[in-house]
């Protein structure tokens, strides 16, 4: 889910036709007084961050005069709420409030419907509400066939105790409200507050807007970064991760840094899961065996190898972690000869310094630990495989057994390698890289192994020398699975001559500020 702030959530609400007190977005005190003299009155300044209870810890004030707006906003710019830093304020028109209400919206999982709740009582949360104030609280079921309409909205208002002429109000803002959801596919949309003025109009006081995940792509105007619901603002690396699951359709892949400066304490791991029930399993093996994940990061719904090894590269971007751990569900749904691959190519290309423990249960897994003792023998730490018969538990007591082995060695973040293709190279595109091939290096090669070690026919030999089989634009479009078969057959059985470019994004950038800063 990905979150909005409250500017941005009463940016929507005014497309829709739902008022909102007059303000402005600043980042400075210079600015905030700029606002209040623009607004021309009083003024209440109010934090940006995801979190409720703002007025609880200050984060929200009210300034009569300039040099109140610029004290406060200098004092709230750069205030610490839990992992956020507030780099910016709200200043909006003071309101004449006579009366307050909750409005919002959110999807009902069990029923697959979004469920409209209104109450005549506000300023708490709608728990708090529900429990205080049962018969001030009503809600509608929405039928999405045929939508949610103004008189829905007079009818739930006269349930919760609205009379008169203010029923056609709120009937009409939770009608709109509903549009706004569905204008920017909306998980979940709150207004808490909202407020009759003493002039009789309704303002959307404060306002909170999440937006699904797999409809954030359709939104670019929204400017998310990731879409992720988090309870801070997305790190540098979870960004850089983020971008590799949006255009990349293929399975999934989710990182999340539960420490953001791993300490070097030797207790920290790289956590690598596949599939939620069994990467909480997993999780409890680590926590058990004594060790802390930096981060946690999921690839499932089979993903290809191409994905696996980027979500490892991300991983080895954390310093001071001392050991490597994958384990998931051992679902027969995952191919677990591209994780397996995915791991090779970064392990190798990383320099591997820690020792790592991966559990790939699923199918062809018996192939999988093949591919891993196979091609990782030579790595100067040790890297075990193992299958769905092998539990969390032993997994990670094996980890436990291999870093104590390492010395509790601390991960050390290197610059990327350089890439630069071999002069005259043959480049064939693929759905998220490039496949560049060394035919000189290719008529010194016996074995050719890289032509059937590809399982989709992608290659094929031609004058001795392998060039694409298929068509490169279906090629492009995701023919060549990126499945890694061809590169490490020809690293381990031909001459080295078939390299996988596999661009990440700010990851170089990153790798080089980590290292100068280690």
């Amino acid at each position: 889910m990905a979150r909005l702030f409250e500017y941005q959530g009463k940016e929507i609400l005014r497309q829709v036709g739902i008022k909102t007190p007059r303000g402005k977005v600043v980042k400075t005190p210079e600015e905030a007084l700029d606002a209040f003299e623009e607004i021309g009155g009083p003024v209440v300044i109010k934090i940006q961050v995801w979190t409720t209870g703002r007025a609880g810890i200050g984060g929200v004030r009210f300034a009569d005069t300039a040099e109140e707006v610029k004290s406060i906003a200098g004092e709230l710019l750069g205030l610490k709420v839990g992992e956020f830093e507030v780099n910016e304020l709200l200043v909006e028109e003071k309101l004449d409030i006579e009366r307050e209400f909750f409005a919002g919206i959110v999807i009902n999982d069990a029923d697959k419907s979004p469920v409209v709740i209104f109450s005549s009582v506000g300023g708490t949360g709608i728990e708090e509400i529900a429990r205080e104030h049962p018969d001030k609280v009503a809600s509608h079921t929405v039928d999405v066939v045929r939508g949610f309409h103004s008189y829905h909205g007079r009818e739930l208002a006269k349930r919760a105790g609205i009379n008169g002429k203010l029923i056609v109000k709120v009937g009409n803002v939770l009608a709109n409200l509903y549009r706004a959801m569905k204008l920017y596919d909306a998980r979940s949309v709150e207004i808490n507050p909202l407020v009759l003025t003493k002039d009789g109009e309704l303002y959307a006081a404060d306002c909170h807007i999440v937006v699904d995940d797999y409809a954030v792509y359709r939104h670019p105007e929204l400017g998310i970064e990731i879409a992720r619901e988090f309870s801070r603002p997305a790190t540098e690396l979870e960004k850089i991760a983020y971008k590799v699951e949006k255009d990349d359709y293929r399975g999934t892949f989710y990182f999340f840094q539960m420490v953001k400066d791993v300490p070097p304490d030797g207790k920290h791991i790289g956590f690598h899961g596949a599939g939620g029930g069994g990467s909480m399993m997993s999780m409890d093996a680590v926590l058990k065996a004594g060790f802390k994940p930096a981060n946690f990061t999921d690839t499932s719904g089979n993903p290809p190898a191409s994905k696996v090894y980027r979500a490892a590269m991300i991983i080895l971007s954390q310093p001071n972690i001392v050991g490597y751990f994958a384990s998931g569900s051992g679902v027969a749904s995952q191919e677990q000869v591209n994780s397996a691959r995915g791991f090779v190519k970064a392990f190798l290309e990383d320099d591997l310094d820690i020792p790592a423990v991966l559990r790939l249960g699923g199918n062809l897994e018996e192939k999988a630990i093949e591919i891993l003792e196979t091609y990782l023998e030579d790595l100067p730490v040790k890297v075990e495989g193992y299958g769905k018969d092998d539990s969390a538990d032993f997994c990670a007591e094996r980890l436990k057994a291999l870093v104590k082995e390492n010395g509790r060695k601390l991960h050390q973040v290197r610059p990327l390698k350089e890439f630069v293709p071999p002069e005259n190279s043959y480049k064939i595109e693929t759905l998220t890289g490039s496949i560049y091939i060394d035919h000189e290096a290719c008529n010194k090669c016996e074995s050719k192994a890289c032509i059937p070690a590809c399982p989709k026919d992608v290659l094929k030999l031609e004058n001795g020398v392998p060039v694409l089989n298929l068509d490169p634009e279906e090629v492009k479009k995701g023919k060549c699975t990126e499945c890694l078969a061809c590169e490490i057959a020809c690293k381990f059985e031909g001459k080295g001559a078939l390299y996988i470019h596999l661009p990440i994004p700010g990851l170089k950038e990153y790798r080089e500020k980590i290292s100068r800063e280690s």
